[in-house]
């Protein structure tokens, strides 16, 4: 075959290959571009014939390039041009672009050649770019981000985000599988929920677990996972969220919204018992007025029958009955304004000293009109040559309400007594009824207010009295218990310090 008509073959052939094909001659003459490298180059057929190879290649690298293709030339062995760097072409236009040339020497005529195989590459490093740009993504996102077989769980990469969050390096984790981390999930429950994606009925599945670190400690994630392939193999793809934040906020707000129930249950029982209070209070007003009211009423009605001198003793019942109502009255009213002094703190005390024999004769001798049938006091022994600190008025009070309470609750023929101790810088003051008692359970509630015993419902009685008494201690640095038995009788007794001169101050101190 003639010269001409094999380079005429050789032509032929290089039109249908796809890749760019040139021919250089020993000169660095380019003898022949196929269609597939005038286009890639920007040059139309036959521009580049007859032109040095220079031309498409950057200009600062011309130099070595040409020394390299002489050597190439005396070697003769094909090869790919530049193993391992990144070789780039220059177009018409002056464009820079990435290619990958292999070189394949050649004679003809006796000379020779070599035939380069041209590629343009630019498409496939963007898309290397486009790779590493999400991989760089992957592998710096601070969610965890596994990727695992989808049938045996085994992990196939994990990003760095997770390997720093459960403390595992990536050859580790290769090592490992889903089930490793995940302590709550078993080989079967895994299997339940990648099954939707591997049917495709579902696109992904969300749910949450927990996940165990090298150092064995736990931590609640929520899980995000999809199915992918890496060439035929179905993996899944997971996106983990380290939920502990949110976890902790939502139980920090769980125990908010407890405590503010709480609160608020506390506010509505408070409210309840107010209510509660306020209902007994007119219960207790409406009784405790109207029944002294009727008598008076009844008495004034029948003071004006008797206008006869000789039903002078008659009149005197009556007058005398009238005057006992009005005072239990006044002494009601006296309660509820002392209740307001103290709710308001505008309770004043007067420390003075002054003996206690002087009090405990007064309160005795008023007390002695409101015995009954049988009934009598006794006199406290030993109490003469003491003398105590304290709000004298306040002290009669209470000490009077204690006896009252004794005589109104103890049956006819007993005795109330009164016992005086001093205990070091205390005095005791023991005021000692047989009276009703009051149920065991029903003692922690005797000084509430308006509170009264379910034995002693039919005995006249506001149940603010020993509320009162109560405040009054506490203001002044005292104190007031007792004890009782039902059906035997009550023992109230009053804590008072002797010396209580720095104690002098107002209720709301």
């Amino acid at each position: 075959m003639e010269l001409l008509e094999k380079y005429d073959v050789l032509k032929v052939i290089s039109e249908v290959i796809a890749e760019g094909v040139v021919i250089v001659d020993q000169a660095h003459q380019i003898v022949s571009c196929n269609t597939a490298a005038n286009k890639m180059f920007g040059y139309y057929d036959q521009d580049l014939v007859g032109r040095p190879l220079d031309v498409l290649i950057l200009e600062g690298l011309r130099a070595r390039h040409r020394h390299e293709v002489k050597e190439f030339m005396k070697k003769g062995i094909a090869r790919t041009m530049g193993p391992g760097l990144e070789l780039f072409g220059m177009r018409k236009n002056g464009q820079r672009f990435p290619l990958e040339i292999s070189l394949n020497p050649f004679k003809l005529g006796g000379d020779k050649y070599v035939m380069a195989l041209v590629v343009d590459i630019t498409e496939r490093k963007k898309a290397e770019q486009t790779i590493d740009y999400w991989f760089q993504i992957f592998d710096e996102s601070l969610n965890e981000i596994y990727v695992f077989d989808a049938e045996t769980f085994i992990f196939i990469n994990v990003n760095r985000g997770a390997q720093l969050n459960l403390g595992y390096d990536l050859e580790e984790l290769n090592r490992l599988s889903v089930l490793d981390i995940k302590p709550k999930l078993s080989n079967e429950v895994m299997k339940r929920l990648v099954a939707p994606l591997i049917s495709g009925k579902r696109e992904k599945v969300n749910f949450e677990t927990v996940h165990k670190r090298k150092d064995g400690s736990l931590y609640p994630v929520e899980v995000h996972l999809q199915l992918s392939h890496i060439g035929k193999r179905k993996v899944c793809v997971a996106i983990v969220l380290d939920i502990t934040e949110r976890k902790n906020y939502t139980q920090q707000l769980e125990n908010t919204v407890e405590e503010r129930t709480q609160q608020l249950r506390e506010a509505l029982m408070a409210e309840k018992k107010l209510n509660e209070l306020k209902t007994k209070f007119l219960s207790l007003v409406s009784h405790e007025f109207k029944t002294p009211l009727t008598s008076i009423l009844t008495s004034t009605s029948l003071l004006s029958k008797y206008t006869e001198t000789d039903q002078q003793d008659k009149r005197d019942k009556h007058i005398n009955t009238i005057k006992y109502k009005v005072r239990h009255l006044d002494n009601i009213l006296t309660d509820f304004l002392s209740i307001e002094r103290l709710d308001t703190g505008k309770v004043n005390y007067n420390i003075t000293n002054f003996p206690l024999s002087k009090l405990v004769n007064e309160v005795i001798y008023d007390s002695n009109t409101l015995l009954k049938e049988g009934q009598h006091i006794l006199y406290p022994l030993d109490i003469d040559g003491i003398n105590i600190e304290f709000d004298e008025k306040i002290m009669a009070l209470s000490l009077s309400n204690l006896v009252h309470n004794a005589i109104k609750y103890s049956p006819e023929d007993t005795e109330i007594e009164l016992r005086a101790t001093r205990i070091g810088t205390i005095l005791r003051i023991d005021i000692i009824d047989q009276g009703l008692g009051v149920p065991i359970e029903e003692q922690p509630f005797i000084f509430d207010r308006y509170f009264r015993a379910s034995n002693v419902l039919t005995v006249q009685g506001t149940g603010i009295g020993l509320n009162i008494v109560r405040q009054h201690m506490h203001n002044l640095g005292a104190n007031i218990t007792f004890t009782s038995e039902l059906g035997k009788g009550s023992t109230f007794t009053l804590h008072i310090p002797i010396n209580n001169k720095e104690n002098e101050k107002s209720a709301s101190g």
